[in-house]
């Protein structure tokens, strides 16, 4: 369970949003939507615990009953997926989901992101770099990275927006899945109603005045 009460993003402008509260369920997705400066990205931003100044941000975070607001961004076990995969391209693709296990057994660690890969369709895409998979490939390995890390709470920021009409609708359905297998709480933002799963609660945010951030 992701619970936001009464979180604020302010710039020195004035309120980007105010008073948001929202509860969300293991497995389940809050759609977020708004106009460009409404502070969606800037309250997933805050949410990490990355908020850049001069924005500053108020309210409680809490995962599973625990208050994680003051926590570290590496303490909070809050995953986000982006637009873009934003993988190391000096890495290979078993690397860079390497680099998103938590530590333990070398050979265990190979033999989780090895299954992942498998599950995932792409079995021996392990020695591959980055720059040598399509789109949609890349993609689903940004997906695998999220998830490997165990997160107990994921941030989409319109991670589906830059692929095509048959692939978006592939790798959505991937997404949906995934988050609903592994009961995690995800907090989803979009332009496109299409986007959202069926039935999903949406947040429609208004535009601020002098707001930064989209």
């Amino acid at each position: 369970m992701l619970e936001l009460s009464d979180v604020s993003i302010t710039t020195p402008q004035g309120p980007l949003l105010a008073g948001l509260n929202a509860r969300i369920g293991a497995g389940e997705v809050l759609v977020l939507r708004g106009p460009s400066g409404s502070g969606k990205s800037s309250l997933l931003a805050w949410l990490c615990g990355t908020l850049p100044a001069p924005l500053s941000g108020r309210g409680t975070v809490r995962l599973d009953g625990r208050d994680v607001t003051g926590l570290p961004t590496a303490q909070r076990r809050i995953g986000i997926l982006f637009q873009d995969d934003l993988l190391f391209p000096h890495l290979s693709v078993l690397d860079n989901l390497l680099f998103a296990l938590p530590p333990g057994p070398a050979v265990a660690r190979r033999a989780q992101a090895q299954t992942a890969l498998e599950e995932a369709g792409l079995a021996g895409y392990g020695p591959r770099t980055p720059h040598t998979l399509s789109g949609g490939q890349r993609a689903r390995v940004a997906l695998l990275r999220a998830l490997l890390a165990q997160p107990r709470a994921l941030l989409l920021d319109e991670p589906f927006s830059r692929l095509d009409a048959a692939l978006r609708v592939r790798f959505r359905a991937q997404v949906f899945e995934r988050l609903r297998a592994q009961g995690i709480p995800a907090l989803l933002v979009t332009h496109d109603p299409q986007d959202a799963p069926p039935g999903a609660p949406c947040v429609l945010l208004g535009a601020a005045p002098g707001g930064e951030g989209a």
